[in-house]
């Protein structure tokens, strides 16, 4: 199979290990112009990769994207519309989109997959989310990874799961594109919320708190979007919630941490340069949850921190002086706990 991954940064690189493990022919762009004259066959963030022979470097999106049966598309949010018009023009009719991305678009409150469908039409049932407890590292020294391939086309999903996986990265699938994509997201806010709490020292106890009722939130508002709540307990909910609130390679936690030292949302991106997807979706999702109707309390304490100027120990505080709740009541709201007797 040929397969086309765009643009090949870190991630999108890591992904080409079990792509050309598999047997396919992987294709790789990068926004740099002529980089494939000097390309090492690896990424400068992936320190001892070294890609085989059946992955190319392509100098235009064209060329690697022409004749794909599947295209991967794996940039950071901000970039996903303009990729998808320049690969517009040169897919196959028949290719299968794949996203990576986990975001919510800050301004639409879209999903990944209705992003892209906007930008390529001829393709909107043909896109597949990609997802899970995925750090880029470990995928690329071909560690154990789990993954999903969701798509309510399951026969799209199964295309990816054949064509992807390999004995270090097993790949389950799942319809519920909605939930898959919105769960990738949300994890990425209650990981900030983690890592600020953790800054604080506010130890261990709080942190599996934040995480469970984190999940509890998280299903909430899938609900309300018609996703299906069980899938926040798969590999793209639970899963990456675990590892992007426990693991010191998570963007969002190490933001969190910064935050809850003291340090503000905008000096630590200044200061590292980094992508950190769940700043803006934080706002979404509460622009998402307040006109919903869900109750976001840990996502709305985290909104506040970051666009309110609330401090971060308030929040905390304000946090755990809620009224008191029931939890099975409101796990059932989630539709998470025991079926109701009829």
């Amino acid at each position: 199979m040929e397969i086309a991954i765009l643009p090949a940064g870190v991630w999108g690189t890591a992904l080409a290990v079990p792509a050309s493990a598999a047997g396919n022919r992987v294709r790789l762009w990068r926004r740099t112009p002529g980089w494939s004259a000097g390309w090492d066959r690896g990424h400068p963030a992936l320190p001892g990769l070294r890609l085989p022979d059946a992955v190319a470097a392509c100098d235009s999106p064209a060329d690697a994207v022409s004749g794909a049966d599947l295209v991967i598309l794996s940039p950071a949010s901000a970039g996903l519309r303009a990729v998808c018009r320049l690969v517009r023009p040169h897919l196959r009719p028949d290719a299968v989109i794949v996203t990576v991305t986990k975001s919510i678009e800050p301004e639409t409150h879209l999903l990944v997959h209705q992003v892209v469908g906007e930008e390529l039409p001829e393709h909107r049932e043909r896109i597949v989310a990609l997802s899970g407890p995925n750090f880029a590292h470990e995928v690329a020294a071909g560690l154990p990874t789990g993954a999903v391939a969701a798509c309510p086309d399951l026969t799209l999903a199964d295309q990816v799961q054949a064509a992807l996986m390999t004995d270090r990265f097993r790949i389950y699938t799942n319809p519920d594109l909605v939930g898959v994509e919105l769960a990738a997201a949300l994890k990425n806010v209650i990981a900030l919320g983690v890592g600020i709490s953790d800054g604080l020292g506010m130890g261990d106890n709080a942190r599996a708190a934040l995480i469970t009722r984190g999940l509890v939130e998280m299903a909430r508002l899938g609900r309300a979007m018609g996703a299906n709540p069980l899938t926040f307990a798969g590999l793209a909910g639970l899963g990456d919630l675990v590892l992007s609130c426990t693991g010191d390679s998570s963007r969002n936690r190490r933001a969190g941490l910064a935050i809850g030292r003291g340090q503000s949302a905008a000096e630590f991106l200044a200061e590292t340069g980094l992508t950190v997807e769940g700043i803006p979706t934080t706002r979404a999702a509460w622009q998402l949850a307040r006109r919903l109707g869900v109750r976001m309390p840990i996502t709305e304490a985290i909104y506040q921190v970051l666009y309110e100027g609330l401090a971060p120990l308030t929040a905390m505080e304000r946090l755990m002086a809620r009224p008191r709740a029931h939890e099975l009541e409101e796990v059932a709201e989630a539709d998470l706990g025991p079926p109701k007797a009829r």
